[in-house]
């Protein structure tokens, strides 16, 4: 084994990558829970590549005959319903492990300086996978994909100038068809996928080159010892690559738990409109996107003006691409921070969760004005940051990392 690996060593910087992004790469000692979940989206990015694998040999993408072949993948494939299940489940774990693993950087400041490019990867990861998110959630061709795909693409028409000319080009025809279906599929399987990988590859570069952040938000390069290794750091592995370990295992438990037992989850995974194949001359009574999406279009669907309502939904995005530029404390942690940022963290948290059951609804008067209210907050969290970041009195951070 030596001898190998000595061989590939002389050919290719084997052992330089291993040390490099494991056995000599030092994070904190401190890490706590909220920690697992950028290991958790590695592994549900492994489970969606293999299980979309398998699901392309038996999926035909033909507007008249990709429903069918789901339903072929379902009940004739053998252990097809498995793996369109583990995909399917997937998908919306995808965005619970992101979503918590963004939520993480907002309370310990993983996106301040010296870590803005890993940040701004992130932010890109985010985009692609939701591109990816929203192509694939077309294929099964089913009476929510079609109709959920009509009304986001239509948004597009209310660009001005260009607007008709890319909802046609994103359509590659006048209404949603099979040329819909088969660039979506293209984008879905091949283009997208790549990009997500690469930018995984990047975050991963930029990120073991800044060092990892920890909850006290010390930087943990400033304080070595004689040998050059921080002295409030330990290797990834064997330390914290065998904690992983365990936390990985619990993660695929709840999964298969929701996998094997609930894998429509009321609805809110698959939805039952989706398992009626797509009818262009019969649109459902209430049009909703996947969970993962409400928090933005309700959003859009508090704005009275189209153009304005897709401004801002765009602008909710782009907010947290512009986070290392916004935060003006003076450290990193929420633990260390004041109360107004712990208060306006809480609020943006609860504007977000709300913002994403109400587009799960049908729209009222009352319902859209509790979601302006949320869209207001979620927004003042942004555009307030340099103001209550800058005067609020915070605590010192320590010198050395804490082990609470």
């Amino acid at each position: 084994m030596n001898s190998l690996i000595n061989w590939i060593d002389a050919r290719f910087p084997l052992m330089s990558l291993w040390n490099d992004h494991m056995g000599q790469y030092y994070a904190p000692k401190n890490f706590n829970f909220w920690y697992y979940f950028g290991v958790f989206s590695l592994v549900v990015l492994v489970i969606q590549i293999l299980t979309g694998i398998f699901l392309t040999m038996n999926y035909k993408p033909d507007a008249q005959t990709a429903f069918a072949s789901v339903e072929y993948i379902m009940r004739d494939v053998d252990y097809g319903w498995l793996i369109r299940y583990m995909h399917s489940t997937g998908a919306s774990f995808f965005f619970i492990v992101v979503y918590i693993h963004m939520f993480r950087g907002l309370m310990y400041g993983s996106y301040r300086k010296p870590r803005e490019l890993v940040w701004l990867i992130g932010m890109a990861i985010y985009l692609s996978l939701m591109g990816e998110a929203f192509m694939g959630y077309l294929l099964p061709w089913g009476q929510m994909s079609f109709w959920g795909a009509q009304v986001i693409i239509s948004l597009f028409g209310a660009l001005p100038i260009v607007g008709e000319d890319l909802s046609l080009w994103i359509r590659g025809d006048y209404v949603i068809a099979d040329a819909t279906l088969n660039r979506f599929f293209a984008l879905h399987v091949v283009a997208l996928p790549i990009v997500i990988l690469g930018l995984v590859v990047l975050h991963i570069i930029a990120l073991h080159e800044v060092g990892s952040n920890n909850p006290d938000g010390v930087e943990i390069k400033k304080k070595k010892d004689e040998n050059g290794k921080p002295l409030d750091g330990i290797p990834f592995h064997p330390y914290y690559s065998v904690k992983d370990m365990a936390g990985v295992i619990a993660f695929l438990i709840v999964f298969a738990g929701v996998m094997f037992y609930i894998p429509e989850m009321g609805g809110y995974f698959l939805e039952a409109a989706n398992f009626v194949p797509a009818d262009p001359l019969k649109t459902p009574a209430h049009i909703a996107p996947v969970w993962y999406f409400t928090p933005f279009y309700a959003i859009l669907r508090a704005v009275p003006d189209k153009l304005i309502g897709v401004v801002a939904m765009g602008g909710a995005i782009f907010c947290l691409f512009l986070l290392p530029w916004l935060d003006r404390s003076p450290v990193k942690s929420i633990r260390y921070k004041g109360p107004l940022s712990k208060i306006a963290l809480f609020l943006f948290a609860i504007s977000f969760i709300t913002l994403g059951v109400l587009g799960l609804l049908p729209a009222t008067p009352m319902l859209t004005l509790v979601a302006r209210i949320a869209s207001v907050i979620y927004f003042a969290f942004f555009i307030l940051m340099p103001i209550y970041t800058s005067i609020e009195s915070t605590k010192p951070e320590p010198e050395r990392v804490t082990m609470k």
